[in-house]
C-alpha cells in the first residue's frame, strides 16, 4: 500500500504563484506550462519539493477544470485538490494508473478521471477527476502529459538544488581554514545566485573556471566540455591562464588525445599528475606550454561525463592533496548543476516546439500521431526525411550557417504539405511529415516529390550558394487495420525507407516494405561478423596487373580486398566496404591494406630486375577525415621499404566535390611526400576541369563502363579518346579499367591511352597466383 501523507490543498494554486485564469485547454496548455517554468525561477530562494509539488496540482487541476486531483510519489500521496488526502483510495488510483478504469467514486460522487505517469526518476502518477458526464477530451490528455513532463523537470531541478545546498552546508568540512572557507562560500554563492538569474551559461562557466584557479592558487585552468554533435571529440568551453593558439588547437579534438582532461571525462574519475612532463598521456601542445602539473575531475549531467575542469601548474610541480581534490570536485560540482538546469530549460523549451526551425519537436510529433492513430481519421502515411551532404556544408560554412540552411529546409517543406498535414523537426538534420486522410500510399508521393524538389534549389547562405538533396522514407498505415502500428513503430518503418533510399543514391524516395526489417537485421549482422572479422584478420588481398598497352609490359598492381568469411566463403568489397565505411571501420581496414600492399610489391621488386612495379591502393573519404593519414602513408613506406612513388593512392571521383579545405590540405600533404594520387572511375561522377586543376592528381583511371562500349559504340569511344586527351593536355597519365577482349586494347591503345588493366590480361590474383605470373619456373623439356 502508498504510505499516506496529509496533503489537502484548496482548488487554486498554492500562494505565491500566478492564478491561472480558466481558458480553453489550448492555452491553458501554455499557461500550465508557464507556471510549471517559473518554479524553476524561485527553486534558489524556496527549495521545497512539496511547495512545487501542490503547486502543480493546483495549476492541473485549474488549467483542466477538475474537481478533484491528487499527486501520487513513491507510494504515497504527495499532494491532493479537492479531497482530503485520507479519503484518497489508493488502490483504486493504482488501477487508474494501469489503465484499467476510467472512472472514480470520491465522497459518494463518480468523477470521470484521466492520469499522467512522471518517470525519469521520479516514480508517480498525476490523476484529475471530474463529474463522469464532463469526460476528458483526447486534447485535455494530450495538454496533462505535457504538463507532467514539464513537471517532471521541474521537481529534477529541484533536485538538483537540493545537492547544490547539500554541497554548501558540506564547504567547511572541506577547507582548511576560515578564509578559505569564506572565499570558497562567497564563490559558490556567486555561481548559485547566476543559476537562479538564468545567466548566459558561458558566463556561469567562464566565473565557476576563473574562480578555481584563484582559490586554488593555480597557473592555469580550463574547462573542456564534449561535442554534443559529436561525442567522441571535445573543446575548450572556458579557460584562464591557458595560451590562445593552444585553446584554438584543442578545438574539437578526440578525447582519447585529450591528455589528463581526455582522460578524467573517459575514466569519469579524478586524474592527478604532478609530473606532467614525464606522463605517457601529456598532449603535445601543453608540454610546449610547459606545463608541469595537472589536475581533472569529471563534470557531469543527469550522471553521465559530459566534460571536465582541469587546473594546473607550469611554473613547479605540485602535489594535489585532499583539499585540493575536494576543492576542485566542489566547482565541479557547480558546474553539472549549471549544465544540467540550462539544458533543462533548454529541454523545457524544446518539449513542445523546436526553437530553431519553429516545428513541431519529436515529442509533440509523437503525440500528434498517437492521437490521429487513435482517433481513425482514416489512412495515414509518415515521411521519414534526412538531409543529404548536410554535414559537408555545416562543416565548410559553419554552424551558423548550418542553422540558417535547417530553418530554410523547414520552410520550403511547409509549402508543399496540405492543410492538415504536420511537420516537425525530430533533432539535427532530420525532419518527419504526418499526412492523415489518405486513401492508399500512393497518395504520398506526389507530397514526397514535392519536397524533393523544393530542396534541390540551391539556399542562399550569407551570399554563397550551397545545395542539399534530402532521402526520404515513407511508411502508410491504412485505415480500419486491425492490428494498426504504433506510432514508434511507424516512425522505425519509414527509417528504415529512408536509409534504403539513401543506399540507392539518395536525392530520392523508397516505401517501406517488410522485406527492409529483414535486410537491416541482415545488416546487423554483417556489422558484427565484420568487427569480428577486423580482429581475428579474416582479409586477404588481390593483386591485379596493370599493363603497358603499347607492350603488354606490367608496370604495376591493384592490390584489392577480399573478406574471407567462416561461412559465407569469399564476400566481395562491394558488400562490406559501405559497411565499413558507414561504421568506421574502414580506417583500421584501410590501414591493414596499405601496410600489407605496400610490403608485398617491396618484397616483389627485390627479386625483379628493370623498373620497379608500382602498386595502387584505394582510399576511402572516411579515411582521409582522420588528420593522421599522411603519417599512416608514411610510416606504411617506412616499414615496406618501398619508394614514395612507386605508390598510388585511389581517390573516388566524388571526393572532387564533396570535400573539405582539410582534405585538400591533407592530400598535398601526401603528395609532398612523393606518393601518386589517382582519380578512381572517371567520368562517372561530378568532375570538372576546375577540379583536376586544384586537386595533385598524377592518374584518371578510365571507368569500365566506357571501356565496355569502346568498340561498338561512337559516342562511347568518342568520349573515352576525349578522357585520353584531357589527360595528355593536363599531363596526365591514363588508366583504362576492365578490358576483356583484344578489340578494346586495339582502340584505347590507337587512341593513346598509357596503360590498362581488366580480365583480357588477368583477374585479381592470389600472391602465389601472382608470384607464379611475374617470375614463371621453366619446365625441362617443354617447347618454347
Amino acid at each position: 500500500m502508498f504510505q499516506k501523507r496529509d496533503r489537502f490543498l484548496p482548488e487554486v494554486c498554492n500562494p505565491g504563484f500566478p492564478q491561472v485564469p480558466q481558458v480553453p485547454a489550448d492555452m491553458g496548455c501554455v499557461l500550465a506550462t508557464q507556471q510549471l517554468t517559473e518554479f524553476l525561477s524561485v527553486v534558489a530562494e524556496r527549495p521545497d519539493s512539496p511547495a512545487v509539488q501542490h503547486a502543480a496540482v493546483g495549476c492541473a487541476a485549474r488549467a483542466l477544470h477538475a474537481d478533484v486531483a491528487v499527486l501520487l510519489i513513491d507510494e504515497g500521496v504527495a499532494a491532493t485538490v479537492g479531497v482530503n488526502a485520507d479519503d484518497v483510495p489508493v488502490y483504486a488510483l493504482g488501477e487508474v494508473a494501469a489503465g484499467h478504469r476510467n472512472s472514480l467514486d470520491l465522497a459518494g460522487r463518480r468523477y470521470a478521471v484521466t492520469f499522467a505517469l512522471l518517470d525519469g526518476g521520479v516514480n508517480g502518477v498525476l490523476v484529475l477527476g471530474r463529474p463522469d458526464d464532463r469526460a476528458f477530451t483526447v486534447d485535455e490528455v494530450c495538454l496533462l502529459r505535457n504538463m507532467a513532463r514539464v513537471f517532471q523537470l521541474s521537481l529534477s531541478s529541484v533536485q538538483m538544488f537540493a545537492n547544490e545546498r547539500r554541497y554548501t552546508e558540506e564547504n567547511d568540512r572541506l577547507l582548511d581554514s576560515l578564509q578559505q572557507r569564506q572565499r570558497l562560500f562567497e564563490k559558490l554563492t556567486e555561481v548559485q545566485r547566476a543559476i537562479a538569474r538564468r545567466s548566459p551559461l558561458d558566463k556561469i562557466l567562464a566565473t565557476v573556471t576563473s574562480s578555481a584557479r584563484e582559490l586554488l592558487n593555480v597557473e592555469m585552468a580550463s574547462l573542456n566540455l564534449v561535442d554534443r554533435d559529436d561525442p567522441t571529440t571535445g573543446s575548450m568551453a572556458a579557460a584562464s591562464g591557458v595560451p590562445e593558439e593552444v585553446v584554438a588547437q584543442v578545438d574539437r579534438m578526440p578525447l582519447a588525445a585529450g591528455g589528463v582532461s581526455g582522460l578524467a571525462i573517459l575514466g569519469d574519475e579524478l586524474v592527478m599528475v604532478e609530473d606532467y612532463q614525464a606522463s605517457p598521456i601529456a598532449m603535445p601542445t601543453m608540454m610546449k606550454a610547459r606545463l608541469r602539473s595537472v589536475m581533472a575531475t569529471p563534470v557531469h549531467e543527469n550522471g553521465h561525463a559530459v566534460g571536465s575542469l582541469t587546473v594546473g601548474m607550469y611554473s613547479e610541480a605540485r602535489e594535489w592533496d585532499k583539499p585540493a581534490q575536494e576543492m576542485l570536485r566542489a566547482f565541479a560540482e557547480h558546474i553539472s548543476l549549471a549544465i544540467t538546469d540550462a539544458r533543462t530549460l533548454e529541454a523545457m523549451n524544446q518539449a513542445f516546439l523546436d526553437s530553431l526551425t519553429g516545428l513541431p519537436s519529436r515529442s509533440l510529433f509523437q503525440t500528434r500521431m498517437e492521437e490521429t492513430l487513435a482517433a481513425d481519421h482514416g489512412g495515414l502515411a509518415v515521411l521519414f526525411i534526412d538531409l543529404d551532404r548536410f554535414k559537408m556544408v555545416n562543416d565548410s560554412l559553419g554552424h551558423a550557417a548550418g542553422d540558417q540552411l535547417l530553418a530554410g529546409v523547414a520552410e520550403r517543406i511547409l509549402v508543399c504539405l496540405r492543410d492538415d498535414d504536420i511537420a516537425a523537426r525530430l533533432g539535427g538534420d532530420e525532419f518527419a511529415v504526418l499526412l492523415p486522410g489518405l486513401g492508399s500510399p500512393a497518395e504520398a508521393v506526389p507530397i514526397a516529390n514535392r519536397v524533393l524538389e523544393q530542396l534541390r534549389a540551391p539556399f542562399e547562405l550569407n551570399g554563397a550558394e550551397a545545395y542539399v538533396t534530402a532521402s526520404i522514407g515513407i511508411a502508410y498505415c491504412p485505415a480500419g487495420s486491425p492490428e494498426p502500428p504504433s506510432a514508434q513503430d511507424l516512425m522505425v518503418d519509414a527509417d528504415l525507407a529512408m536509409y534504403q533510399a539513401k543506399k540507392h543514391g539518395k536525392d530520392k524516395f523508397e516505401m517501406f516494405e517488410p522485406g527492409m526489417r529483414v535486410a537491416f537485421q541482415a545488416t546487423i549482422d554483417m556489422e558484427s561478423d565484420l568487427r569480428r572479422a577486423v580482429v581475428r584478420h579474416e582479409f586477404e588481398l588481390r593483386y591485379q596487373p596493370i599493363v603497358r598497352l603499347n607492350s603488354g609490359e606490367i608496370t604495376g598492381v591493384e592490390a584489392l580486398i577480399r573478406w574471407m568469411h567462416p561461412e559465407r566463403g569469399v564476400v566481395p568489397p562491394v558488400e562490406f566496404i559501405p559497411l565499413a565505411e558507414e561504421t568506421g571501420l574502414i580506417v583500421p581496414i584501410g590501414e591493414w591494406v596499405l601496410r600489407e600492399a605496400t610490403q608485398q610489391v617491396a618484397a616483389w621488386n627485390t627479386r625483379r630486375s628493370g623498373r620497379p612495379l608500382t602498386v595502387s591502393v584505394n582510399i576511402s573519404a572516411v579515411q582521409l577525415e582522420h588528420s593522421v593519414l599522411p603519417e599512416i602513408v608514411q610510416s606504411a613506406l617506412d616499414a615496406s621499404g618501398l619508394r614514395a612513388d612507386r605508390l598510388t593512392l585511389e581517390l573516388t571521383e566524388s571526393l572532387l566535390v564533396d570535400h573539405r579545405p582539410e582534405t585538400l590540405q591533407r592530400l598535398h600533404d601526401i603528395k609532398a611526400l612523393g606518393v601518386r594520387l589517382a582519380i578512381d572511375d572517371f567520368g562517372t561522377g561530378y568532375s570538372s576541369l576546375a577540379y583536376l586543376r586544384q586537386f595533385p592528381v598524377d592518374i584518371i583511371k578510365i571507368d569500365k563502363s566506357f571501356v565496355d562500349d569502346v568498340v561498338d559504340e561512337p559516342t562511347a569511344a568518342a568520349l573515352t579518346h576525349g578522357i585520353i586527351q584531357l589527360g595528355r593536355a593536363l599531363s596526365l597519365s591514363t588508366i583504362a579499367e576492365g578490358i576483356e577482349h583484344a578489340g578494346q586494347l586495339t582502340s584505347l591503345a590507337g587512341g593513346n591511352c598509357e596503360l590498362g588493366q581488366g580480365y583480357y590480361f588477368a583477374e585479381p590474383l592470389t600472391r602465389s597466383d601472382f608470384d607464379d605470373l611475374l617470375f614463371p619456373i621453366d619446365v625441362p623439356g617443354e617447347c618454347d
